[in-house]
């Protein structure tokens, strides 16, 4: 089992960091923070920096934290922010499957790493080599929940750019 942990942290967790990278420094054909700023803009997050520069560091921070397996659910439940997001932001409305930009691998990794938030990281992880024991469930929940909420919240304060014909000349 220890094993099985390890590699669904290591799986999940880096493919989110390398995703985060994208958005924050341009790496594996990315667009930086400019170009997904502006990418944010369109979709009624503004300002679009910002709002990529909290992407990129969820998607890394929480990446690389489930990776470690380090602070429990902590990484977990920043990658189910941003996937709650990207979800509702961009891929709800493409259906299901991932080809045609739809939720696929976002609930993929939502649901991946909240399943590692409630199993834990196993034996080979930072968690047990620092002495930070199992954490309860109701600690788990209680941070899912508030991920799930933070990623609604996030989705409630987009403004949409006005059409063009309703915008001043």
């Amino acid at each position: 089992m220890d094993e099985a942990l390890l590699i669904a942290r290591l799986v999940l967790g880096l493919g989110l960091a390398a995703h985060g990278a994208q958005k924050l420094f341009g790496w594996f054909g990315g667009y930086g923070i400019k170009g997904t700023g502006g990418f944010m803009e369109t979709l009624g997050f503004r300002p679009g920096a910002l709002f990529a520069t909290a992407a990129g560091l969820g998607e890394v921070g929480g990446g690389l934290l489930t990776a470690a397996g380090f602070l429990g659910p902590l990484g977990p439940a920043l990658v189910i922010v941003t996937m709650v997001v990207a979800i509702g932001a961009v891929h709800w409305r493409n259906g299901f499957f991932n080809q045609a930009n739809g939720y696929e691998l976002a609930l993929v990794y939502a649901i991946g790493t909240f399943v590692l938030a409630f199993t834990g990281p196993g034996a080979y992880a930072v968690d047990p080599l620092v002495g930070i024991g199992p954490v309860s469930s109701t600690t788990t929940w209680l941070a899912v929940g508030a991920a799930v909420v933070l990623g609604l919240l996030n989705l409630a304060v987009r403004r949409p750019l006005p059409a063009a014909s309703e915008r001043p000349a």
